[in-house]
């Protein structure tokens, strides 16, 4: 009788049981991405800490500058082995610049590409390949106009602020 009811009960719940290993791989894949996660922001805390510490400030025009993957960017050799193999295949913001009379392709930070102007002298803040800030040397650094969003962002928007989980503007 007691056999009879332990295969009763697995022939009537096997929805239960792959109920449960779900959970549990989706628990495991959250714990793992949590850890990965911590372990990232540390080497990029450590990483932002040495770039701080190497900064200079350094007179330099600016020639071009686009988004482009880093094989075709023109850096040296060295710099594109040691990138991590995801990383080859997304485009970085790159800006050619004229430092004294040597020509070269900088990295920029995201944050301030939009704002480095064309054909115009500034005095950046670099750190080695990476130009970290950006000020004007003759005049003001002209910054771009915000791009006009979409349908879909504006909408996501007005949903946020009507559920408050974004202050009213």
């Amino acid at each position: 009788m007691m056999k009879m009811n332990t295969v009763a009960i697995l022939a009537i719940k096997p929805g239960l049981i792959v109920l449960i290993v779900v959970l549990v791989l989706i628990l495991a894949a959250i714990i793992a991405m949590y850890v990965l996660g911590k372990k990232a922001q540390k080497k990029q805390a450590e990483q932002q800490e040495l770039m701080e510490a190497n900064k200079q400030t350094v007179s330099m025009l600016i020639i071009d500058k686009k988004r482009m993957k880093i094989k075709e960017s023109g850096l040296p050799q060295s710099v594109i082995d040691q990138t991590p193999k995801l990383m080859r295949n997304q485009k970085l913001p790159i800006v050619k610049v004229k430092i004294g009379p040597q020509i070269m392709n900088l990295i920029s930070d995201e944050k301030i590409f939009d704002s480095i102007p064309l054909k115009k002298e500034v005095k950046a803040t670099v750190s080695g390949m990476y130009i970290m800030g950006v000020k004007g040397l003759h005049g003001k650094v002209e910054v771009a106009p915000p791009k006009k969003k979409g349908f879909f962002k504006r909408a996501m928007e007005a949903a946020q602020e009507k559920a408050g989980a974004k202050p009213i503007k």
